[in-house]
């Protein structure tokens, strides 16, 4: 009997871009061993830069490369606003500027780049940022899957508050915003053309205002820094997060899986897919490491939030 082939870890393959085990092995054992800045090292989803008596800057950049670019609840261009906006929201920031970078493709039609950057537009309207800067280029036909984004953010974080992985502690309430699966299989099932009776939706959506809501009511609870750490659960999802931020913290994670709310219509899928819904990704969803006595309150705010219920 032959043995299986081996996959080729000389090279780039798609599993590294998964947000799985070789998307962290590539980021540590690559690019950690060149880019050595501590403030990198944190590998939270946004850098908080510098300090001052007001606030501290957050910066955070992402790519976003989707087939197809349209699908049920969202569009790559409100992908890649609601993706940099949650990424900044999850350090505490509120979120203030967007470049935007365009790849496209040669033959792209013009219609739809339009539709694209129209969604981008009130999408950032909905979180209250402005797209300041930006780029475009054009590779020839083939070269790119219609068109790729590129997305970098900075947001303001106040004084005082910091949040992060290092400041999870034994006892922290895990509360996750809302039903898991509901964008990584929306795309799944657009590409593999299945049809389910409940049809799936994206979850895309921008998440800072909900973040905001959390903090108020964490201070108004007056639990010393009662938020510790606040993650979106993108690639890899809510699993990997919840390794990632357990790893980094030094501590265990016990998750009562009966309690996660997944869509009918999206177990169904990964059934079908054989698929774990805690392993899909996510674009509207968070999940935060809230101290006991803040607990209540804070997913009390959430619950009256539309992003969070």
């Amino acid at each position: 009997m032959s043995m299986p082939e081996q996959p080729d870890y000389t090279r780039v393959l798609l599993a590294h871009g998964s947000g799985g085990r070789l998307s962290h092995e590539l980021v540590e054992h690559l690019f950690l061993k060149h880019f050595d800045s501590p403030i990198l090292l944190r590998l939270e989803d946004s850098a908080v830069i510098g300090q001052s008596t007001a606030f501290s800057l957050a910066f955070t950049t992402d790519s976003y490369v989707v087939s197809p670019i349209f699908f049920p609840g969202g569009d790559i261009g409100k992908l890649a606003v609601c993706g940099t906006v949650n990424d900044l929201a999850m350090s505490g920031a509120t979120p203030r500027y967007l470049s935007a970078g365009f790849i496209l493709e040669e033959g792209l039609p013009l219609a739809d780049l339009e539709r694209v950057v129209a969604s981008m537009a009130a999408t950032a309207r909905e979180a209250d940022v402005q797209i300041v800067t930006g780029d475009t280029k054009v590779v020839d036909r083939g070269k790119a899957d219609a068109l790729f984004i590129n997305t970098a953010g900075v947001g303001w974080v106040p004084d005082g508050l910091r949040l992060g992985s290092e400041f999870v502690r034994p006892g922290d309430v895990v509360v996750l915003s809302g039903t898991l699966g509901d964008h990584g299989m929306t795309i799944m099932t657009q590409r593999e053309g299945l049809r389910f009776e409940a049809p799936l939706a994206s979850d895309c959506a921008p998440l800072n205002g909900l973040v905001a809501r959390m903090l108020r009511a964490a201070s108004e609870a007056q639990v010393v820094g009662a938020i510790h750490a606040m993650r979106d659960p993108t690639r890899g999802g809510l699993a990997t997060t919840l390794n990632e931020v357990a790893g980094k913290a030094g501590v265990g994670v016990e998750v009562n899986e009966s309690a996660i709310p997944v869509r009918d219509a999206v177990r169904a899928a990964c059934e079908l897919l054989g698929l774990d819904p805690l392993y899909v990704a996510n674009e509207g969803k968070l999940v935060a490491f809230v101290a006991p006595a803040a607990a209540d309150a804070v997913l009390a705010a959430m619950r009256q939030h539309e992003y969070g219920r």
